[in-house]
């Protein structure tokens, strides 16, 4: 069809003539946006940015699998770890805004801006908060060959020790590593990091005596604790965990400001629509207020949190300012 100027039409020409517009030159961006009504109505793709079968990886099935029975539509969910998450966020940053490619990473997400300087994306400005899903607070444990009994007890000796006490962590930059740094910037300490490549490794030199201490998941350390191989001290969260409610959190335990909620989150492209992001912070809230979908986040240690959007995205700007002044302070560097 060819689109030509018409002389000034008659005003019975002028419906006429809007129709030949519309289609010459396409529908307003509104109208062309999808339409909430009609989402979704092809399956969903979520990229998770951890490997199978951790936090992050749990909670994404546990979503996706209620998505599913909410819509019929299949729900691919894609493991793609690496980079602290940058290899999944690159991915769903250059995917189509249009609510069929979303990413779940952990607290990850908030540290990258500060300490990835060549990432291909821009956390902040590429992806956009759809839920921060669940929580996990890690807790500190401790071998119980060190003389402490509580987290007053571990300050004092690692003042008393500084730069001899030896901390496990899963990674660089990964929410171990956080964890203590900011413990360490709080409490005025300095420790000695030993990354490992995950969780595993780190654990088992903690139980053999090769380090001394350790934030981890509790369901990491349970049995640990449970054997006595291990000495429970403290929860990282900024309140106390509902698997372990006797356990204090490390503010309450002597560390005034400190909380480290490792939570697990859902992204999408920037420029997806508000009312595709509205419909999916929904239904996962929805999803994760279900009895039987709490039970098995408890099993996990999990909490749900789903949170309205302008709430999630407040928090996540929070995080993402809190991270920046524990790098800057703690000089960490990736590239």
């Amino acid at each position: 069809m060819t689109c030509i100027g018409p002389r000034l039409p008659a005003p019975s020409q002028l419906p006429a003539l809007a129709g030949l517009l519309l289609a010459c030159f396409g529908a307003p961006a509104s109208a062309q946006a999808p339409a909430a009504s009609a989402y979704p109505s092809k399956p969903i793709r979520i990229v998770v940015s951890a490997t199978p079968g951790g936090g992050v990886d749990t909670s994404s099935r546990i979503v996706g699998q209620g998505f599913t029975e909410r819509w019929g539509q299949p729900v691919l969910i894609e493991n793609r770890p690496g980079g602290g998450g940058a290899v999944a966020g690159d991915i769903v940053a250059r995917a189509a805004p249009d609510g069929y490619t979303l990413k779940t990473i952990s607290i990850g997400h908030s540290v990258l801006p500060s300490t990835h300087r060549n990432l291909s994306y821009d956390p902040e400005r590429d992806l956009v908060p759809v839920s921060v899903m669940v929580n996990g607070p890690n807790v500190l444990v401790v071998h119980p060959s060190l003389p402490v009994k509580s987290v007053k007890e571990l300050v004092a000796l690692a003042r008393a020790k500084p730069g001899e006490l030896l901390y496990a962590s899963s990674g660089n930059v990964g929410p171990p590593h956080m964890a203590t740094e900011l413990f360490q910037m709080l409490a005025g300490i300095r420790l000695v990091h030993v990354p490992y490549k995950g969780t595993g490794p780190g654990m088992a030199d903690l139980v053999a005596g090769r380090v001394s201490m350790t934030f981890a998941s509790v369901i990491s350390v349970r049995q640990h604790v449970e054997a006595g191989r291990l000495r429970l001290l403290a929860t990282s969260g900024a309140k106390r965990s509902a698997s372990i409610p006797d356990v204090p959190t490390m503010a309450e335990a002597g560390v005034p400001g400190y909380a480290v909620d490792v939570w697990y989150g859902l992204f999408a492209p920037a420029a997806t629509p508000r009312d595709i992001l509205q419909v999916l912070n929904g239904e996962i809230a929805r999803i994760l207020n279900q009895p039987a979908v709490r039970a098995k986040l408890a099993a996990q240690g999990l909490e749900p949190v789903a949170e309205p959007l302008d709430q999630t995205a407040a928090y996540i700007r929070a995080e993402t300012a809190k991270w920046a002044r524990v790098v800057k302070a703690a000089k960490i560097t990736v590239d």
